[in-house]
């Protein structure tokens, strides 16, 4: 046994929290977005733009509730299976090509949706005179277009794409290439945690990706509290105080989504990559542990985005108390 294997050993929170944790997410989440899955596709007949990014966020949780059984069995046996074993090579690929994907795809839509819901202020008042040409240009037409259903459907289909034929690739060669080089004999190992070269080149460039889509989010969120400063001073918005509430805190929840969620995995990434370099032995265990831990808790996000529905989409909150209504009334008939 070489010493990288004998360096890195799991904690009782790798080899028994987080397959507890990844049992509960994956129980929630699958339930919870199968059920807005239904809902998204089946319920609501005209369908907005919202409902379009929504459903396709739907599909990405989804995906991401699939790999959390494999990361669980990875936490919970991995120190256990021979590194080129069978099904340590499968648990690595299937969870890793799953969780990633689904995290950029929910992190572009979740960009998207803020994007649409900005529009929707902007839309409403880029006739005003007191709304500049390029206001008028920029808002009236570029953003028009993230409130069009058409152009929602493509854009995802384009996400999906692009997300699809970047990340598939570095996993293959993760798994045929780095995966290969290394002389480690268990499966949770230096290597499965750290990647090689490209890895970690590609760990860091989905990184800067999250803190750009957060950047978005956040500019979002500012330009609009921005401009509604702007028009207050310049006339009375009363009758619209609701859609102004509305989109305000669509904003405001998406951002507070990724500040807890994907924020500390982003800024924790680079730290990780450049501080498991000193070789130490214990520190690299910890580094390892945290990150895990923020990874788990990036996942999470997928198992509570119903709850997040809720709060974003009244048509979707009216579908599901009348489906509960409806429920509850034929089982008191009965």
């Amino acid at each position: 046994m070489n010493n990288n294997t004998t360096c890195i050993q799991p904690s009782m929170i790798s080899s028994m929290a987080l397959p507890i944790i990844y049992t509960l997410l994956f129980i929630v989440g699958l339930f919870g977005n199968s059920l807005s899955q239904w809902i998204f596709l089946t319920k609501i007949g005209k369908k907005a733009s919202t409902h379009i990014y929504l459903a396709h966020l739907v599909t990405a949780n989804l995906l991401v509730c699939s790999a959390m059984p494999f990361m669980g069995v990875y936490f919970l046996k991995g120190f256990q299976w021979e590194y080129q074993s069978a099904q340590c090579r499968v648990v690595n690929f299937l969870g890793t090509l799953s969780m990633h994907v689904s995290m950029f795809v929910s992190l572009l839509i979740l960009s998207w949706i803020a994007i649409s819901r900005y529009a929707t202020l902007m839309q409403k008042d880029s006739l005003q005179d007191t709304t500049s040409c390029y206001e008028k240009i920029f808002y009236g037409h570029l953003l028009k277009k993230f409130r069009q259903p058409n152009f929602a459907r493509k854009l995802c289909i384009y996400i999906w794409g692009v997300v699809l034929g970047i990340i598939i690739p570095v996993i293959i060669y993760y798994s045929v290439v780095e995966a290969t080089e290394g002389e480690e004999s268990l499966c949770y190992n230096r290597q499965m945690e750290l990647g090689a070269m490209i890895s970690q080149i590609a760990g860091l460039i989905g990184t800067t990706f999250i803190g750009l889509s957060f950047l978005v989010v956040l500019t979002s969120y500012y330009s609009f509290v921005s401009h509604l400063r702007k028009i207050r001073t310049c006339t009375s918005i009363m009758e619209k105080d609701l859609t102004y509430s509305s989109v305000k805190r669509h904003l405001l929840v998406i951002q507070i989504v990724l500040i807890v969620c994907f924020l500390p995995y982003s800024i924790f990434k680079p730290i990780f990559y450049i501080l498991q370099q000193n070789g130490n032995c214990q520190q690299l265990n910890y580094l390892i542990e945290t990150k895990n831990i923020l990874t788990c808790l990036a996942s999470a996000r997928s198992s509570t985005d119903p709850i997040i529905f809720l709060l974003l989409d009244k048509t979707f909150k009216k579908t599901l108390y009348n489906l509960f209504t409806k429920s509850n009334s034929a089982h008191m008939q009965s």
